[in-house]
C-alpha cells in the first residue's frame, strides 16, 4: 500500500510540474505591457519633417485679416509644432504624418507688392526681430532640401501640360544703408535665383545684367531693362521626390538637382551684384488661372551660414 501511495504520489507531482512549465511557456508569449497598460508599439512617436522654423516666416496666398497683402505668420507662430494648432496656417501648411513631410498648398487668391502670383512660401530671416538685416554674397549661404511636387492643375492655356511653381529662391533686397543713402521708399530688389518645376523638368532662372557695363548706383534698377534672366534645365524629376542643393559665396553660384553634376554660375553679374539676400522655400505657383493650384511637399529643409 506504501509504495502504491508513493507512485500515485509522483504521478501527481509530475503532472502538476508539467502543467506549470506550460503556464509558464503561455505567458512568455503574451505582448507586454507598458506603464499606460497598453501594448507596446501602440504609441510610437509620429515623425514630422526635419525643418526647424526658428528663422522662417511664412506667407500664406489669403488676406484673412483684410489689410491688403497677404497673411503673414512669423517663427514665434512655427516653431515647436505651432502651426499645427493655428487654424489660419494649417489650411495651406500641414503634416502629412505618413511620410514625415510638410505640405505646402497654395492656390491664386492675393499676391505680395511687385507680384501677380500668389504663394505658400518661407522666407528667411537671420534675425527673427528684423527682416531688413540679410546677408550678402561674399557672406555666403547654403540651403538644401528634400522635396517633391505632389500635385499641380493642368495648363489649358499654353504649350505646357501643367502649370509651374517656384520652389526654391534666392531674393535680393536693398540694404539699409543704400535705403539710407539713397532715399528709397521700397527695399524690394530682384530674386537673383529661382528653381521652377515645370512640367516635371527643374529649371533654374538666374538675374544677370543686359549689359555687363552698367555700374554704380544704375545697378539698383531693378526693372527687366537693366536685369534678365538666364534659365537652365536642370533635369527631370516628374512627380518624384528629390534633393536640392544652392550654394552662394562670393560672385559665384552653385545649384546641385540630386548626385548630378552641379551648375555653377560665375560671371560678372554675380560680382556687380549689389543686394542682400534670403532664401525662400515652398510653393510659388505661377498662374493666376481660375481653379489652378499646386502642392509640394518638403521633408527636409536647412540652411546655413
Amino acid at each position: 500500500m506504501k509504495l502504491k501511495y508513493v507512485l500515485v504520489s509522483l504521478v501527481f507531482i509530475i503532472l502538476l510540474f508539467g502543467c506549470s512549465e506550460t503556464d509558464a511557456d503561455v505567458s512568455d508569449d503574451v505582448v507586454d505591457l507598458d506603464d499606460d497598460g497598453g501594448s507596446e508599439g501602440d504609441d510610437d512617436p509620429i515623425t514630422y519633417a526635419d525643418i526647424d522654423f526658428s528663422n522662417w516666416k511664412v506667407t500664406l496666398p489669403v488676406d484673412e485679416n483684410n489689410n491688403g497683402s497677404p497673411d503673414e505668420y512669423q517663427p514665434s507662430d512655427l516653431i515647436n509644432g505651432a502651426y499645427r494648432t493655428n487654424a489660419a496656417i494649417s489650411l495651406y501648411m500641414y503634416d502629412d504624418i505618413t511620410d514625415a513631410s510638410i505640405e505646402f498648398y497654395t492656390f491664386p487668391e492675393i499676391a505680395t507688392t511687385n507680384s501677380s502670383y500668389s504663394r505658400t512660401e518661407l522666407r528667411e530671416l537671420i534675425n527673427p526681430s528684423n527682416s531688413r538685416e540679410n546677408w550678402t554674397l561674399a557672406e555666403g549661404g547654403q540651403m538644401t532640401g528634400r522635396l517633391k511636387l505632389i500635385d499641380i492643375s493642368e495648363d489649358s492655356e499654353s504649350s505646357s501640360q501643367y502649370h509651374k511653381t517656384i520652389v526654391m529662391q534666392i531674393h535680393g533686397i536693398i540694404s539699409i544703408e543704400d535705403m539710407e543713402i539713397h532715399g528709397f521708399s521700397s527695399n524690394n530688389g530682384p530674386p537673383l535665383i529661382k528653381i521652377y518645376w515645370k512640367d516635371g523638368y527643374i529649371w533654374s532662372h538666374k538675374k544677370s545684367l543686359i549689359d555687363e557695363s552698367t555700374s554704380g548706383d544704375d545697378l539698383l534698377e531693378t526693372s527687366s531693362a537693366t536685369w534678365e534672366d538666364i534659365k537652365d534645365n536642370m533635369g527631370y524629376v516628374g512627380f518624384e521626390e528629390f534633393e536640392f542643393r544652392i550654394t552662394a559665396s562670393d560672385a559665384k553660384l552653385e545649384l546641385q538637382l540630386n548626385d548630378n553634376e552641379p551648375l555653377v554660375y560665375q560671371d560678372i553679374s554675380l560680382d556687380k551684384w549689389p543686394y542682400e539676400n534670403y532664401f525662400k522655400a515652398g510653393n510659388y505657383l505661377g498662374s493666376t488661372a481660375e481653379g489652378a493650384f499646386s502642392k509640394v511637399k518638403y521633408y527636409e529643409l536647412e540652411v546655413t551660414h
